[in-house]
Formats: C-alpha cells, sequence, structure tokens
C-alpha cells in the first residue's frame, strides 16, 4: 500500500540480449510482467521488421484455431480451459504445433465434407421416397380418364399429327414458399396443356445444412409434348426444384420405395460411422487446442516485442529500453541471468537516463482497484505526483452516503456487496458474461462501503425506508408542555398544529444522543428544520473538502523541488478560500454554539451578515454575532483580493528571475557533464506544470521559457480558482438537494404503497391477503427507484464532486500507466 499515495519510482532501462537468448529472455519478461518496452523502430514500418515472418506463421495458426473453435462450437462442445500456465514454446516448436494443427484441421475438412455429402445423400432418398409415397397417380389417372371420355370423338379418325403422343410424367419436391410461384408460371408457360397436383409432406424432414426440421411441397405433373417437357425442365430447374424419375405400375413403384429404404438405411449407418469419427476428431481438438492458442498467443507476444529492439551493429545481441519499476531491477537482473545462461552469454540490464516522462505505476489490490478506477477515469495522474485514490476510499462512500442516507437503503446495498465479495472466488461469478454484472461485481468492494456508509448517515438522518426510529427516548416533553400551558379540550380541538416551546421548563431535556431526534418527523416544520440543517453541512463539508485539495498540493510542490510555489501558489489560495468561504463556515459553527433556545427567536442571519461582507455594509436589524465582527470581515475581504495579484504574478515573476540568472551563470564542460549525470534525479523532480517544465530544465531549454505562455497560463489557474472557489462551494449544496429529493421519494413510496395497504384490511386474513402484492409491488419500486436510479443518480454527483471539486485542486491527470508486457491475459 505505500506505492497508493505516490505511483512508484520507473527507471528507464536499456537491455542488451543475445541473439540466441533474446526469446528465451523476453519470454520471462512476459511471464513476470515487469516492463514495459519502447519501440526502438517506430520509423520502420510493420512489414519490415526482423521477426515479421515469425509474427505472420503465428497469425495464420490463430485463423487455423478459430476455424477449429467454431467447428467445436457448431458441435455444440465446449473447450476446457488450459491446464496451469504453459509457458511460452521454444521457436523450434512452432513447427511441430503448425503441423498437428494443419493435419487437424485438413482432417477435421475432410470428414465434415463426407458428413455432408452423406446427409445430401440420405436427403435425396428421403425426398425422393416422399414424392413415390404420396399417391398423386391414382388423382392423376383418374383426371385423365374422365378428360379422354369428354373429349373422344363418337368416330375415330383413320389418322392425325398427334395419334402418337403419349402422357408423360414430371415428378419431384419444391420448398412450401415457392409452389405457388411454381404452379402460376407452369400453367402460364405451358398454356394448360399439363395437369400438376401439389401436396405437402405430412412430417418435416432434416435439412442436411442446418439440420433443422423443414417441411417440403411434392408435386406431379403430366403433360403432352417434348417441347411442354423441356419447358416444365426448365421452370422446375429456375425453382431449384428436387426433380425425381416417376414410375407409373404400382409394382415397380412399390419395389423401388424398397430400394430407397434400403439404401436410406445403409446410408444412416455410414452417417453414424462418421459421425462418430467425427467425435474422435472433435475430442482430439479439444485436447489441442486450448494449451496450443496459449502457447501461440504468447509466442506471438515474444516476436511482437522482439520486433521493437533493435539490432547491434555487431548483430550479435538485440537491444531494447523498458521502463521498469526501481525496486524490481533485482528480479528483472535475476530473470534475465537465469534466462541467458543456458545459452553461455548473459544479457545485460542498466540505467540509463532519460529527459521523458516516465510512466505512472499504482499496484493495487481487489479492494482498492475499483477506487483507482475512479481516479483513472478522470485522467492518469503524472508521474509520482499524490494519488487521490487513498483518499477517495473515505470521502466518496461518505458524499455518496450524505445524498443517499437511509438504513433501510444502505443495509440493503450493504448486503448485495457483501454476498459477492463472499461469493468472489467462484468461478462461476467470476467468469460471468453479462456486461451489467461484471461492472456490479468489479465495484463490489465500492458498493460495500458505500452501502456501509449509508447505513451511518441513515442513523444521522434517523431515517429507515422514510421511517423514523426511537433508539434514544426523545429530548422534547409534550407531557410538560401540556401541564405547563394549560391545554384544555377545547384548545385542542380548535387547534389541530401545537407548538412546543423550548423556553417552558422541561420540555426541552437536551440534545438526542445520536442523529436527529425522531419527534421532528412529527413536527409541520419538519422539512425547513432539515432544509437548513442539510444546507450548512453542505457547505461545510464542501469547504472542508476543497481545503483538503489544496493541502495536498503541498506534498506535490515538496516532492518536485518547488518550493517557491508554497509560497507563492499554495498559501494564496489557502488564504483566499479559508478567508471568504472558511469564515462562513465558522459563522455557522459559531452561531451553532453560541446560540440557545433562549435567544434563538433573536439570532441574527449567517447569509445577510456574509452578504455585508462583501458590500462593506451592515444591517440595522441583523446584530452581530460577535464584537467588531464588521471590522474583521473587512480585513478578510482585503486580504483575499490582495491575494489574487500574487497568486497572478507571483509564480510567474520568480520563473522569469530565476530564468535570466540561469542566462547569466557561465556555463562549462564540468557543468554540463554533472547535469547529465544529474537527470534520472532531474526526472524524478522536475516534472511540475508546463511553465514549471520549460523554466527548471537545463541550459539546452532555458532558451525555451515564453514569458506570455507562462503569464497565460498563470492567469487562467488564479482566474479558475478564484471563480472556482464560488462555483465549487454552491456546488457541494447538491449534496443538501440529493438527501432531500432521496427523502422526500422514499416518504412519498411509503405514503403512497405501504400506508394505504395498512389501511385497507383490518382483520387479520384479509391484511395478509392485501399486503403480500403490496409489499411486493414496494420492494420492487424500492429498488428499481430508489436503490438504482436514486443510487446512480448520488453516485454520479459524488463522481463529479471528486473529479470537478476536489481532483482539480492538485491533481493534473495528464500522465499515462505503465503497461507492461505480460502473458496474465493468455493464461486467462
Amino acid at each position: 500500500m505505500g506505492s497508493m499515495f505516490r505511483s512508484e519510482e520507473v527507471a528507464l532501462v536499456q537491455l542488451f540480449l543475445p541473439t540466441a537468448a533474446a526469446y528465451t529472455c523476453v519470454s520471462r519478461l512476459g511471464e513476470l510482467g515487469l516492463v514495459e518496452f519502447r519501440d526502438l523502430n517506430a520509423s520502420v514500418s510493420a512489414f519490415q521488421r526482423r521477426f515479421v515472418v515469425d509474427v505472420r506463421r503465428c497469425e495464420e495458426l490463430e485463423k487455423t484455431f478459430t476455424f477449429l473453435q467454431e467447428e467445436v462450437r457448431r458441435a455444440g462442445l465446449v473447450l476446457p480451459p488450459p491446464e496451469g500456465r504453459l509457458p511460452a514454446p521454444p521457436p523450434r516448436d512452432l513447427l511441430r504445433i503448425q503441423e498437428e494443427t494443419e493435419r487437424l484441421a485438413q482432417e477435421l475438412r475432410d470428414v465434415r465434407g463426407n458428413q455432408q455429402a452423406l446427409r445430401v445423400q440420405l436427403h435425396q432418398l428421403q425426398l425422393h421416397a416422399a414424392v413415390l409415397g404420396q399417391g398423386h397417380g391414382p388423382q392423376l389417372a383418374a383426371a385423365h380418364t374422365y378428360a379422354a371420355s369428354e373429349r373422344t370423338p363418337l368416330l375415330q379418325a383413320p389418322g392425325g399429327p398427334h395419334q402418337d403422343l403419349r402422357v408423360n410424367f414430371v415428378a419431384g419436391a419444391v420448398e412450401p414458399h415457392k409452389a405457388p410461384a411454381l404452379e402460376r408460371l407452369l400453367w402460364r408457360a405451358c398454356r394448360g396443356f399439363l395437369i400438376a397436383s401439389f401436396r405437402e409432406l405430412e412430417q418435416p424432414l432434416e435439412h442436411p445444412v442446418t439440420g433443422e426440421p423443414a417441411t417440403w411441397m411434392t408435386f406431379l405433373i403430366s403433360y403432352w409434348g417434348e417441347q411442354i417437357g423441356q419447358k416444365i425442365r426448365k421452370i422446375t430447374d429456375c425453382f431449384h426444384c428436387h426433380v425425381f424419375p416417376f414410375l407409373e405400375q404400382e409394382e415397380a413403384c412399390h419395389a423401388a420405395l424398397q430400394q430407397l429404404q434400403q439404401q436410406s438405411q445403409e446410408l444412416r449407418e455410414v452417417l453414424g460411422e462418421t459421425e462418430r469419427f467425427l467425435s474422435q476428431v472433435l475430442g482430439r481438438v479439444q485436447q489441442l487446442l486450448p494449451p496450443a492458442q496459449a502457447q501461440v498467443h504468447k509466442m506471438k507476444a515474444v516476436y511482437l516485442a522482439l520486433n521493437q529492439c533493435s539490432v547491434s551493429t555487431t548483430h550479435k545481441c538485440l537491444i531494447a529500453e523498458v521502463w521498469c519499476a526501481t525496486q524490481d531491477l533485482p528480479a528483472l537482473q535475476e530473470a534475465l541471468r537465469d534466462s541467458s545462461t543456458e545459452e553461455g552469454v548473459s544479457a545485460v540490464a542498466h540505467r540509463i537516463p532519460s529527459r521523458e516522462m516516465p510512466p505512472t505505476l499504482i499496484r493495487t489490490n481487489r479492494f482498492t482497484a475499483s477506487f483507482q478506477g475512479i481516479v483513472d477515469a478522470y485522467g492518469v495522474g503524472r508521474y509520482q505526483e499524490v494519488n487521490p485514490a487513498p483518499y477517495t476510499i473515505i470521502t466518496f462512500p461518505f458524499l455518496f452516503a450524505v445524498m443517499f442516507g437511509d438504513v433501510g437503503h444502505g443495509l440493503l446495498m450493504f448486503l448485495f456487496a457483501l454476498a459477492m465479495v463472499l461469493a468472489e472466488n467462484r468461478p462461476a461469478v467470476k467468469t460471468a458474461q453479462n456486461e451489467i454484472w461484471q461492472t456490479f461485481f468489479g465495484g463490489r468492494y465500492l458498493l460495500l462501503l458505500m452501502g456501509l456508509f449509508s447505513v451511518y448517515t441513515g442513523f444521522i438522518y434517523n431515517e429507515c425506508f422514510s421511517r423514523a426510529s426511537s433508539i434514544f427516548p426523545s429530548g422534547w416533553s409534550v407531557a410538560a408542555m401540556a401541564n405547563q400551558s394549560g391545554w384544555s379540550d377545547a384548545f385542542l380541538a380548535q387547534h389541530t398544529m401545537l407548538t412546543l416551546d423550548p423556553n417552558v421548563t422541561g420540555v426541552f431535556l437536551g440534545p438526542y444522543p445520536f442523529g436527529i431526534d425522531p419527534i421532528w418527523s412529527l413536527a409541520a416544520n419538519h422539512l425547513s428544520f432539515l432544509n437548513s440543517f442539510k444546507m450548512k453541512m453542505s457547505v461545510i463539508l464542501g469547504v472542508v473538502h476543497m481545503a483538503f485539495g489544496v493541502v495536498l498540493g503541498v506534498f506535490n510542490h515538496m516532492h518536485f523541488g518547488q518550493r517557491h510555489r508554497l509560497l507563492l501558489e499554495t498559501l494564496p489560495e489557502l488564504t483566499f478560500l479559508l478567508g471568504l468561504f472558511g469564515y462562513l463556515v465558522f459563522l455557522v459553527i459559531y452561531k451553532w454554539l453560541r446560540v440557545s433556545a433562549t435567544n434563538a427567536a433573536s439570532a441574527p442571519s449567517i447569509l445577510i451578515h456574509f452578504i455585508n461582507m462583501f458590500l462593506f455594509s451592515h444591517s440595522p436589524t441583523n446584530r452581530p454575532l460577535y464584537p467588531r465582527q464588521e471590522v474583521v470581515q473587512a480585513m478578510l475581504v482585503v486580504l483575499a483580493l490582495a491575494m489574487v495579484p500574487v497568486l497572478l504574478l507571483g509564480t510567474p515573476l520568480h520563473l522569469l528571475c530565476r530564468h535570466r540568472r540561469r542566462l547569466r551563470r557561465p556555463t562549462g564542460r564540468k557543468e554540463d557533464k554533472a547535469g547529465l549525470l544529474g537527470l534520472p534525479d532531474a526526472s524524478v523532480n522536475g516534472w511540475g506544470s508546463d511553465e514549471e517544465k520549460a523554466g527548471g530544465l537545463e541550459d539546452e531549454q532555458e532558451a525555451e521559457l515564453v514569458p506570455s505562455e507562462v503569464f497565460m497560463h498563470q492567469a487562467i489557474h488564479t482566474i479558475e480558482f478564484c471563480l472556482g472557489c464560488v462555483s465549487n462551494t454552491a456546488s457541494y449544496l447538491r449534496l443538501w438537494a440529493l438527501s432531500l429529493a432521496h427523502a422526500q421519494l422514499s416518504e412519498v413510496l411509503w405514503a403512497m404503497v405501504m400506508r394505504i395497504g395498512l389501511g385497507l384490511g383490518r382483520e387479520v386474513g384479509v391484511a395478509a391477503v392485501v399486503l403480500v402484492p403490496i409489499f411486493a409491488a414496494f420492494a420492487v419500486m424500492t429498488v428499481a427507484i430508489l436503490l438504482v436510479m436514486e443510487g446512480l443518480s448520488a453516485f454520479l454527483h459524488a463522481l463529479r464532486l471528486h473529479w470537478v471539486e476536489f481532483q482539480n485542486k492538485f491533481y493534473s491527470g495528464t500522465g499515462y500507466k505503465l503497461s507492461p508486457f505480460t502473458f496474465a491475459a493468455a493464461d486467462d
């Protein structure tokens, strides 16, 4: 957790990898995941790099793996995960993996092709048998007999041109949606010189490609003449019909049916053997594919990393530059030594200076990962600047709970998060593919603290599903007020609203031990009381939160060696913020402590005092809180305004003076050498803001300081801070608004659902029947509206308060993450 407060120190390391051991060394570094490679061949095309042939071979293998994986999924099988963590295979094993994979893929293609051909043949036999068994023949024979009896003349002609014509038949099957169009086209093209019969199969047949059941229409067409027959055959070909020979004699038809059934049975046996052999091949694929995929993926990653290395002039070693955490340097050297000793030569690693800003490395665990993700979503921190994540662990759930405070709602959220935390090691939970579930599961510890803090603020607000609870005795006594005021029955009948006077002896016994007194839930001015309380609480929390952000900037200035910013920026910022809005917090707390119930009626207004503070005036009707208050307020306003020019001009003038002094200072060769040797330290402590980097480097960059840019940058910062103090303080009033909205929405839901349900039935049986659906509706709306919608709203507002109001006081977020070369994704 030491690196959580500030990113770890990262060094630029140069590696000299012998050519024979380069693959082994990089593979070992991928297993450890310690370094990030820099691309030394950025100007070289990807197709001209040293190991592009090996990368292409791996990509070709990945295409084969994709084909095998799709075949396994098509068969309804699941690939098992690889057993253990497999290392990247040596380069000589790539040929073996490629041969085994290609042989298995070709065998699978052949078996699939044979299976498909057998299915098509079986489907053709089934369609042929269905056409012969549909019984079109008797109907067409009867139709021909009837037509001949009507049109045969009484006296036969001795001869004619059509005496040799005979009736021909075309039988087949077509898809049902094509049958009407086929029938119309046949009738129009042949001008009615045919008789067609269409029938739908009673039982659907299995489709040879998809395997799904499909219905078919069988048809039998009788026609006269060869030309009409040619037209019919062309039309059926256009509709992709399956045409089969038709036998007119019943004996021949039955013999053909028996032969077709026998052939179908033989094809089913052959198809069964083919599918059994296919299952064996798929079993071998399941055994080979997972480890081969992981190994080839690692091998490709190694070659891609090697492509980022440059070749020495002697072509005997590869040169790589990597970013590595300083504390991991011993592990890096040990890994290189162990990986290269087998080849008889050793790899060398040593630190080199760099003027480039190093990447940011912050190690996280299960608990801190979600909070660090909130910070990184705003922007990755600059190298070694203060990390807001440790403080966000407390402030984010707390500000969320201020807006979401309810014991019942917080407890539901806490239990939901606790269930995810307890089940986090179960494989089914971690490997769930639902994106919404993955989002909740990734932030389970954040939800856990949000629910826990909501329970705490719910006890402060004394709200549990919008109902107040009397954990301790109330500090107000109605009996004492009734006894001393002499309330009669007539008085009570005329006055529906009663007032409790705390100045009456025995009425106000003292403050409630923890939170808000439950008697306020019965008061008519309950909402006014909560508005005043939550509004002042929001201002206090906001000013404290912003002041804490300004104070955190002190650690940045101290770490980066910018001590002048403590006097020229941090001190003016704190003076401006606390002199105006810190004084407002003082007035609120002072009034709470000094004004009691006896003089509450004549208590002065803080708002009027704060307005008069900026107008340098006073109100005769608004008495001061303490002696010489107007003088103190005028001095604070003048002091705050005096900090504006200091904040605007202090840092630019200091940088310009230091810049001119360094330009007048004589420099020599010895000083240049010392500057180069001091670059590693400068890389650690010299990454300040833009104008600081422009004026804080060595002599080569001194001339790059542009005064106009420095003044412009500081003017933007000054305006942003001064106006931001006003707008950000007002922005924290969203704590009051969201808390009030959540409480009122809970009250409306209780009044409109549960209260009506509780008043419907007085008898036990009736109440039980009525309350079951009403409670179910109340539970569903509570989860959907108050937990999900209101929770998401409070989450987004808390996120904005941290990003805009808190982090912009000290956090730049202009860095970039250290992305180590690792095989973790391939192992997963």
